[in-house]
């Protein structure tokens, strides 16, 4: 990536302010084009902007930072605009005829990481920053960007560095006046770095919980009074709500916040046995989101006798809610074959009415299930799918040179092996194979 770049940095629309970003070698330059000059380094300085043809097009706030002092380690400049969209097309316009080109998605990032000024696991830290929607994003977000995750990461590292010594001795000095169980010597290292690594890969789902939404799925039969609960649940309509079996045909996917932490509370068809196309579709996708979901709140009229609760109770897992709906009214033969159901699969019951649409004793636990799962004491060693799936790589060397210590060169191999699918994750080796794929989910001016 080459060149001068520059970017509308905030949202788009009008406001108050808009900022434009620049960065590469001719950032100063365009900065004395446009304002006439220049501040010094880290200085704020009140400009007019003017075209080319000597027309004003804004007085603005600008400001210059050097490299490689700088967030992307090149020149910089930030132009404070007015936020009208007449001034930032005027601006926009006058840096193309400077010869500078709009950046990519993630390019203001990536430089920085290109010019050693992040990790690649802060770089993505970044981008999470960006989406954060809920304050438990942001904590998680800013320690990986402050560089928690990596120091972990970087300490297993420097760990396997240390027991590949040992072993690379036993390669390099067979005759040589070193202990004749070197290698052996390595296994304890090599151990504990593998129990390491099994305890993040086991708490693997929290991190990406926290970054992506807790998934909640609401399933049961028609007209159990999902929907109800949903919209209880969500303080608003979310969902219609009628006496028609069926209303329901696809996900519906409503986003709360709930202890600062997202969670994706899904409506989903009624399960029951149908000839309809496309509510055999629905019946599907309900299905499918409920299989993957954290966690499952299975709503059950217990008022009713006709058992149509069955058709879901394959969907419930230990851990799940089993919600008996409808307790304003007699109870019914189904009440007592699902809470029977649900003890059975360790699933715990509440009963609760919809009737005047609230949801408190599910809002309580669903509250309680959510800090439980995402709440904890260590940093998450895992944000991210890709990092997941470098652990798994590491974790599969680590294993076979601990199976292969008898053979002190193999098992060094695997151990460098390992060593290099950590170092990935910070992107220090063999990074260029997944910079188009991170970087590509950034936003402009990034």
């Amino acid at each position: 990536m080459t060149g001068t770049i520059f970017a509308l940095a905030t949202a788009p629309g009008r406001a108050a302010v808009a900022i434009i970003r620049i960065s590469g070698p001719e950032a100063r330059a365009a900065l004395v084009a446009l304002a006439g000059g220049s501040p010094k380094p880290g200085r704020a300085r009140v400009r007019g902007l003017r075209a080319g043809d000597g027309a004003l097009l804004d007085r603005a706030l600008v400001l210059f930072f050097a490299g490689p002092r700088s967030f992307t380690g090149e020149d910089c400049v930030e132009l404070h605009l007015h936020g009208g969209g007449g001034v930032i097309d005027g601006v926009a316009e006058a840096l193309l005829a400077l010869g500078l080109r709009p950046a990519g998605p993630g390019e203001f990032t990536r430089r920085a990481f290109e010019n050693g000024k992040l990790e690649l696991d802060q770089a993505e830290a970044v981008a999470d920053l960006v989406d954060a929607e809920t304050r438990a994003q942001a904590r998680q977000a800013l320690g990986q960007f402050e560089g928690r995750l990596g120091a972990r990461y970087n300490g297993w590292r420097e760990a396997l560095i240390e027991a590949l010594a040992r072993l690379e001795a036993a390669v390099d000095f067979p005759d040589e006046e070193v202990p004749p169980d070197i290698a052996q010597k390595a296994r304890a290292g090599l151990e504990r770095l593998a129990g390491d690594i099994d305890a993040a890969l086991a708490d693997d789902a929290r991190g990406r919980r926290v970054r992506e939404g807790y998934r909640v799925a609401v399933i049961g039969a028609p007209n159990a009074g999902k929907s109800s609960l949903i919209n209880g649940l969500s303080g608003r309509e979310a969902a219609i709500v009628t006496h028609t079996p069926g209303t329901t045909r696809d996900i519906i996917e409503i986003p709360l916040i709930i202890d600062s932490f997202k969670v994706l509370l899904a409506d989903t068809a009624g399960i029951r046995a149908t000839e309809e196309a496309v509510e055999i579709e629905g019946v599907r996708r309900a299905r499918a989101w409920a299989d993957g979901a954290d966690l499952r709140l299975w709503v059950v009229d217990q008022s009713a006798s006709g058992g149509d609760w069955k058709l879901a109770s394959d969907l419930v897992r230990r851990d799940d809610v089993c919600v008996l709906n409808k307790a304003d009214l007699p109870t019914g033969a189904d009440r007592g074959g699902a809470a029977a159901i649900a003890a059975e699969v360790g699933a715990r019951a509440i009963a609760t009415s919809m009737l005047k649409g609230k949801a408190a004793e599910v809002e309580a636990e669903l509250s309680v299930r959510v800090r439980r799962d995402l709440s904890g004491g260590d940093f998450p060693a895992v944000t991210r799918s890709r990092h997941q799936a470098l652990l798994r790589e590491a974790r599969a060397h680590l294993g076979r040179a601990l199976e292969g210590l008898a053979e002190p060169e193999l098992a060094a191999e695997d151990a460098r092996l390992a060593a290099r699918s950590l170092a990935r994750i910070s992107g220090r080796v063999d990074a260029e194979d997944i910079l188009e794929r991170v970087f590509a989910t950034f936003c402009i001016g990034k």
